[in-house]
Parts: structure tokens; sequence; C-alpha cells
């Protein structure tokens, strides 16, 4: 069972590290308005999270033999497929939550730098 959500944890991080990414080169783009990057950054952040979340719902009546949890799963660590697809459901769910949350509190984070600068006039 850790085995599953250690690899749970690795696959949403990486593609939380990609989207990461790209709103870092949005951010960095508007670098000489720094509210406006902020507002940019907290925004991409909140949608992040939007699709986290909608994953997250998904994950419930998804497959599980096509997550990429399964693909990772080495063949002797599977469950048996009578409890495989609630266990992995529940698995991927908790994880998409976990960096929903995350992303959030960044996205808030943002915004309150944004709002820092407009109120300094920046």
């Amino acid at each position: 069972m850790e085995e599953m959500r250690q690899i749970a944890y690795t696959t949403v991080l990486r593609a939380c590290a990609f989207a990461t990414l790209a709103i870092f080169c949005v951010m960095i783009g508007l670098s000489f308005l720094p509210r406006s990057a902020f507002q940019a950054g907290g925004f991409l952040t909140i949608v992040m999270t939007l699709v986290l979340v909608l994953k997250a719902r998904e994950a419930r009546t998804k497959n599980h033999r096509h997550t990429e949890l399964w693909l990772y799963l080495p063949k002797e660590s599977r469950p048996p497929q009578a409890v495989a697809q609630k266990m992995i459901s529940t698995i991927m769910r908790e994880t998409y939550l976990t960096f929903a949350r995350w992303t959030a509190i960044i996205s808030i984070v943002m915004w309150g730098i944004a709002l820092f600068f407009s109120v300094i006039g920046l």
C-alpha cells in the first residue's frame, strides 16, 4: 500500500512540476510588472488547483488499469483485481486532493503578494 502511495505521489508531483514550470515562465515573462506577474501566477495556480480537484473527482470512476500508477507498479506488487479499483482510485483521489490543497495555498500567497505590490504602488 505504501509503495502505491509513493508512486501516486511521484506521478502527481511530476505533473505539477511541469505545470509549475509553465507558470514560472509566464511570471518571468511579466517580471517587469511584479503585480501583474503575481496576479498571473495566482490565477494560473488556482487553475491548476481546479484541474487537480477535477482529476480527484475523475479518479473515482477512472479504470485503474489506465492510470500511470498501475503502469509503474511492479506486477508482483499489484493488488488483486477484486480490490485494485477501489484501492487505486482512493489513493489517487487522496493524492490529487493533497496537491490541490498545496496549490491553493500557493495561489493565496501569490495573490497576497500581488495585493502587497498593488498597495505600495508597483
